[in-house]
């Protein structure tokens, strides 16, 4: 593969010995960040070319031919954005970030820029995900105002095997969150669908016809009038942690939502501080941990001297 001054664009001459190779099955093989599917439909699309002419997915290849693989820059494609990013862990499939509080993931109307996804463009030139254009890499989401730890894919194939772990519920996540009230008993199962508030559209809440939702929770600390609690979403319903714990009685501190003011915070108190899941690459389970940021370790200071 030769280098060219577009990171779209890139150049392969086919020496391979095996003879009578589609050209799908070939870029599958040099491009395995894409999925066959996707480059069939760029291949359809005239995106790539064999010998400076446009070719058929199932056009065999001969030694030497040159082909040319133009990624397209679609309508509502993110642009890299050089953000400074916490990463914990990185591998040829996957990115562990320690993602900061006032940090959008990924773009939506209305924040089409600065947001995560920008900055692993930046961080991973030539990104791209076949199936997703806006939104790249993004496995599980994180609110913009809870920060830690976050997964990023760096290829399809990672994508999909996390994908995987994500929806039979075998991902260790585990949120440190400061409530008001002192929660008991002190473990428990919250159990309650979650879908679009009726009333308010902008908000989530529960009702009858949402989707499935259960939080696991576990006291680590009482400070007075609140709770410091450490919470394992099973299901991943939009502000679930938050909707759940206000809903039993105990409101997640600094949360104007849902929850309660903080006379000590401009943002909630939700940390992403636990991820375990197995790597795409060695099919080993790995966990990783993130300590309180500053501003969350002030607030519990300043509630332990008012103790």
């Amino acid at each position: 593969m030769n280098a060219t001054t577009d990171p779209r664009i890139k150049k392969l001459q086919f020496n391979s010995p095996a003879p009578d190779i589609r050209l799908d099955k070939y870029l599958t093989q040099v491009l395995p960040q894409f999925s066959r599917a996707y480059l069939q439909k760029l291949i359809e699309q005239g995106y790539i070319l064999v010998n400076g002419q446009k070719a058929k997915a199932s056009q065999k290849l001969r030694k030497s031919d040159s082909i040319t693989v133009e990624l397209p820059l679609l309508p509502g494609h993110p642009l890299a954005e050089p953000i400074p990013l916490t990463v914990i862990y990185e591998d040829e499939d996957i990115l562990v970030i320690d993602k900061p509080a006032g940090l959008t993931v990924h773009p939506a109307p209305g924040h089409p820029s600065h947001t995560l996804v920008n900055a692993i463009l930046a961080h991973c030139p030539g990104l791209t995900m076949s199936n997703e254009v806006v939104r790249p890499g993004i496995v599980h989401r994180l609110d913009k105002d809870t920060s830690g730890l976050i997964v990023i894919a760096k290829n399809d194939f990672a994508r999909e095997y996390l994908a995987a772990q994500f929806k039979s519920r075998t991902v260790a996540k585990r949120y440190l969150v400061l409530v008001k009230g002192r929660l008991s008993p002190e473990q428990g199962i919250v159990e309650a669908p979650i879908g679009r508030d009726p009333r308010r559209r902008q908000r989530m809440a529960i009702v009858e016809a949402g989707k499935e939702a259960t939080t696991q929770y576990q006291v680590r600390k009482y400070l007075d009038n609140y709770t410091l609690v450490e919470v394992s979403p099973l299901t991943g319903r939009t502000h679930q942690i938050r909707i759940h714990l206000s809903a039993i009685g105990c409101p997640v501190v600094g949360d104007p939502i849902y929850g309660i003011k903080s006379a000590h915070l401009d943002r909630q108190f939700i940390h992403a501080y636990r991820l375990g899941f197995r790597l795409p690459s060695t099919k080993q389970y790995q966990e990783f941990t993130s300590p309180l940021p500053g501003d969350l370790e002030q607030a519990l200071e300043h509630l332990a001297q008012s103790d």
